[in-house]
């Protein structure tokens, strides 16, 4: 609302102001600069309110209506600026999307869903004669070749317990192949699932016959204990408990501590079998290869683990003959000696 110069004069005549006569027209407008001046000589009490309302009517410029100021123009923000600040702040969102896999071949065939079967045949002649088993400090003891089954086992960690389990098994025996003559027949399990476990379970209980004897290292206090709680906890009978077993380990440690700096197999195979493997994954990263893989990761380790388990029980072979030869030349020594 605005007040006019008539309506002001009209309001100071009522108010009693002196001024508020109209005065004579000027026969020459005074320029604002000066009326300035005039009214900042007057002493205070003389410049009422009313004077000062005046000043600003008679100086305010002069239009038919007041038009408002436009608003500003908001700036339009930036798409990509917003994308990164709420990817920086929002927490609760989905998760950005999983790059594919582009190398998820699995070794073998699949015998069942989720369970891979790995077979091959390494050429060798088998053994003709009973392996005696006096390394092992039991006497008078034989083993026909074709009985041993060398095993091992890739797990999900080396804690034990009701919660590691085998996601691998390798056994390797003696056997005549139709097709490619004799040698050492390897077969590997292998899960890509978790729920292949009872599937691989009776896979491998179906390889093992009443006279199979178990050849391992290490596998009396580790490998055949895990098995034994998986087909237990798997309400399945327990076909290894009443199987002969042959450990490896104690009889290396017996004949060969202090010789190198431990009795690891791959250090008994290195330094006693000159076996030297090519890009090796170590046994300890099998666990991680694996879990890379049920994550929807590549399986280019865990075909590294399936090479490294076929190699272990390919070493277990040729340990076992390595040990059965070593104690029949000591043994033959000794008769010369005696003699």
């Amino acid at each position: 609302m605005s007040l006019s110069l008539d309506k002001l004069r009209l309001l100071r005549k009522q108010a009693g102001d002196p001024k508020a006569a109209t005065p004579a027209a000027p026969t020459q407008q005074t320029p604002p600069a000066l009326m300035a001046a005039n009214d900042a000589r007057q002493p205070p009490a003389e410049r009422s309110v009313f004077a000062w309302v005046e000043q600003e009517i008679r100086h305010k410029p002069t239009g038919t209506a007041t038009t408002t100021p436009a608003p500003a123009t908001l700036r339009r923000p930036e798409v990509g600026s917003l994308h990164r600040l709420l990817g920086m702040r929002s927490r609760g969102g989905p998760a950005p999307a999983r790059a594919s896999a582009q190398d998820r071949q699995l070794p073998g065939n699949e015998i069942a869903p989720g369970l891979f079967l790995i077979e091959s045949l390494l050429p060798q002649p088998i053994p003709a004669m009973p392996l005696s088993l006096a390394f092992a400090k039991r006497e008078d003891e034989h083993v026909a070749a074709r009985d041993l089954l060398f095993f091992d086992t890739e797990t999900t960690g080396l804690a034990g317990g009701t919660g590691t389990r085998a996601f691998m098994i390798g056994a390797a025996d003696w056997h005549v192949c139709p097709q490619r003559g004799e040698g050492l027949r390897i077969r590997q399990l292998l899960m890509s699932t978790m729920a292949a476990e009872e599937e691989m379970l009776a896979a491998f209980a179906s390889w093992l016959q009443p006279h199979t004897v178990f050849c391992s290292y290490n596998g009396r206090s580790y490998d055949a204990p895990l098995l034994k709680t998986r087909y237990r906890l798997a309400r399945r009978a327990d076909p290894i408990t009443a199987l002969d077993h042959v450990d490896l380990l104690y009889p290396t440690r017996r004949r060969y501590r202090g010789t190198w700096e431990n009795c690891k197999l791959s250090t008994i195979e290195r330094q006693l079998l000159r076996v030297v493997r090519e890009d090796d994954l170590p046994g300890s990263e099998a666990p991680a290869a694996w879990l890379r893989y049920l994550r929807g990761g590549d399986a280019v380790n865990l075909r590294r683990v399936a090479d490294h388990n076929h190699q272990d029980v390919v070493t277990l072979a040729l340990l076992l003959q390595r040990l059965v030869r070593e104690e029949q030349r000591e043994r033959e020594t000794l008769a010369l000696v005696s003699g």
